[in-house]
C-alpha cells in the first residue's frame, strides 16, 4: 500500500492575510494622524504654552499711558494664545477706550503683542459733556484731561463739523479786532450765537452771520467809549444793533 501524503491547507490564502495587514497598517497611520493633529491643535491652543506675554506700543501718547493700553486689552474676556488670539478684538476693544481715535494690532512670534495708536487731538468741547477733534467728530473723554482751555461749542444733533467750521471762520476775524470767542452755538431755529471772552453775548440770527459780525467790530469802538460793560450786542437788524449794558444790579 503506497503511502499516503497529507498536505495542510490553511484556512486563509496568503493573499487574504496580506489585505487585512495593509488594513490595518492603514488604520493606524490614520489613528496616528487623527492623534497627531489633536495633540497640535491642543498644544497651540494652550495659552501657558504660547502665551501672548510681551505688549508693544507705538504712537506718541499725551492722554494715555502703557498701563491705560494694558488694562483696556485686559477688558477682553479672555486673552487667548498667539496662535488663537484674533487680532481684531483687541483692536476693537482699544478703539473703544476713551483718547483713542484709530488702533492698529498684529502679532510677531513668538510671543508680542504690538500696539499702533493714534489719539484723540481735542480742538473745543461739545454741549459741555464731549470733546471735538480736528474733522469735527465728537468724542467721549475726561474733558479735565485735555490740558488746554477749550472753546465750547454746541448745537443740534449731526452739526459739530458746521459749527466746527463756523468757528474756523469766525475766530481769526474776531482776533484781528482783539475778541475771542468763548462759546458758540446753533440752536434749533438755525440762529448763531456767540460769547466773547470778555463776557459779551452776540446774537447774529439766522442770515449774513459775518456781515453781522464784521457790524459789531466797526461799532465796538463807538461803544467801548461809553465807558459801560456791556451785556450783549443784538445784530439782527438790517443796520445798526440793539445793544444791553450791565448796570450794577442788572442788564439793561
Amino acid at each position: 500500500m503506497a503511502d499516503s501524503v497529507l498536505k495542510r491547507i490553511p484556512l486563509t490564502s496568503p493573499c487574504v492575510r496580506k489585505h487585512w495587514g495593509g488594513v490595518a497598517f492603514f488604520l493606524f497611520v490614520i489613528g496616528f494622524v487623527i492623534w497627531l493633529f489633536s495633540a497640535a491643535i491642543h498644544w497651540m491652543t494652550d495659552a501657558n504654552r504660547l502665551p501672548l506675554s510681551q505688549l508693544v506700543i507705538q504712537g506718541e501718547l499725551h492722554y494715555l499711558t502703557p498701563n491705560d493700553v494694558r488694562a483696556g486689552i485686559q477688558q477682553l474676556d479672555h486673552l487667548g494664545s498667539f496662535m488663537t488670539q484674533d487680532v481684531d478684538d483687541i483692536q476693537h476693544a482699544l478703539e473703544a477706550m476713551p483718547w483713542v481715535a484709530r488702533a492698529a494690532v498684529r502679532k510677531q512670534w513668538p510671543d508680542t503683542l504690538k500696539v499702533y495708536l493714534v489719539e484723540q487731538q481735542p480742538v473745543a468741547s461739545w454741549d459741555d459733556q464731549y470733546l471735538v477733534n480736528a474733522d469735527g467728530v465728537v468724542f467721549t473723554a475726561p474733558m479735565a484731561q485735555a490740558g488746554k482751555p477749550l472753546v465750547a461749542l454746541a448745537g443740534p444733533d449731526g452739526s459739530s463739523q458746521e459749527v466746527l467750521s463756523v468757528w474756523h471762520e469766525m475766530q481769526p476775524l474776531l482776533q484781528r479786532a482783539g475778541f475771542d470767542i468763548a462759546r458758540l452755538t446753533l440752536n434749533e431755529r438755525r440762529a448763531w450765537r456767540v460769547w466773547l471772552t470778555n463776557g459779551i453775548k452776540l446774537e447774529l440770527g439766522r442770515t449774513d452771520r459775518i456781515e453781522r459780525l464784521r457790524r459789531f467790530i466797526s461799532l465796538s469802538p463807538d461803544l467801548e467809549q461809553q465807558g459801560k460793560a456791556i451785556e450783549y450786542v443784538d445784530l439782527r437788524y438790517d443796520t445798526g444793533a440793539a445793544v444791553g449794558w450791565v448796570t450794577d444790579t442788572e442788564p439793561k
